[in-house]
């Protein structure tokens, strides 16, 4: 009884396994190559899958998904002889996981040693300046020459990425140096234009100023002249309602010679003409008052003593006119 228990032992270990190696579960996104006997058979896609056990085997599984590869610094050679360090981001996918099994030992490997070659190639025809401003026409450039020669291993390149463009260290000192230059540069042309525009402003601002100042000045010489006219307009008004007599006019006529004499600066004055008439008329309004108080003698030698004291200032007037 007991070597037919082991065989039974030994028949149920072995449909297990069998019924293991059958049935093969391939998850979503992925496929799995299989060999029957070493040669290729047929791709397994996702789900639940039978093989042959002990026949067919599972060479290879492959993920169908998006993969992204990065790769490490390179060192580049541009036109100009520089050497530049270059950083590259591969995103590719299988589309095909019979030829990526079959078709190339090892498509990351084939993949990043194409990516050196043909990036080596792009960067050799542009100088250190065009390399580093002209990262979508390398990548673009870069991305067509992947795509052509990965398509027969079964693998598409989706994108390629420059992660970083690093030139020696002595020409980004000189970068640096030539930015902070530029930087100096368009500081000193806005500070400029800052001090112009202020300039222009404070100009703008001092010629609306004295126009404005100008302007009131006028205003208000015009508002004092017009109050000066109407100032002598009432007193001649005022003169002609009282009426005055030519003794009164003779009398104010006197009182503003002193006036006329004020100040340091007078040096030379002139009498009018018209002082004699004035005098006249003030001598005849004495003679008529001496009359009515010191008598007809009185009246007569003052009248005399008048009339040779307007002669006197006849004389006396025109040394002082030549």
């Amino acid at each position: 009884m007991e070597p037919i228990i082991i065989v039974l032992i030994i028949l149920v270990v072995l449909v297990f396994i069998a019924l293991i190696k059958t049935i093969q579960v391939i998850p979503q996104a992925s496929a799995a190559i299989v060999e029957r006997f070493g040669r290729y058979t047929r791709t397994l896609n996702a789900g639940l899958n039978i093989v042959v056990p002990f026949i067919d085997s599972i060479r290879n599984r492959i993920d169908l998904r998006e993969q992204v590869v990065p790769f490490p610094p390179q060192p580049v050679i541009t036109q100009d002889n520089l050497v530049v360090n270059i950083d590259t981001v591969i995103y590719y996918q299988v589309t095909d996981a019979r030829a990526a099994t079959y078709e190339v030992a090892s498509y990351i490997q084939a993949i990043e040693q194409l990516t050196v070659t043909t990036l080596r190639n792009i960067i050799g025809g542009m100088d250190l300046e065009r390399t580093l401003t002209s990262r979508e026409e390398i990548n673009a450039a870069l991305r067509g020459v992947l795509d052509e020669a990965t398509g027969k291993w079964g693998i598409r390149v989706n994108r390629v990425e420059l992660k970083a463009i690093e030139p020696p260290t002595s020409i980004q000192d000189s970068m640096e140096k030539q930015m902070r230059a530029d930087r100096d540069k368009r500081a000193a042309i806005l500070t400029a234009e800052g001090t112009r525009q202020a300039a222009i402003l404070t100009a703008e601002g001092e010629k609306q100023s004295q126009i404005l100042r100008a302007e009131g000045e006028a205003k208000a010489a015009a508002l004092r002249a017009e109050g000066e006219a109407q100032a002598i307009r009432t007193v001649f008004e005022s003169i002609h309602a009282g009426d005055p007599d030519q003794k009164l006019l003779s009398y104010q006529y006197l009182q503003m010679l002193p006036k006329i004499a004020e100040g340091d600066a007078n040096k030379l004055w002139i009498v009018p003409s018209e002082i004699g008439d004035a005098l006249k008329g003030l001598s005849g309004a004495i003679g008529n008052f001496g009359p009515m108080t010191g008598g007809p003698a009185a009246g007569s030698s003052g009248a005399s003593g008048n009339g040779a004291t307007g002669t006197g200032a006849d004389r006396r007037e025109k040394p002082s006119i030549d």
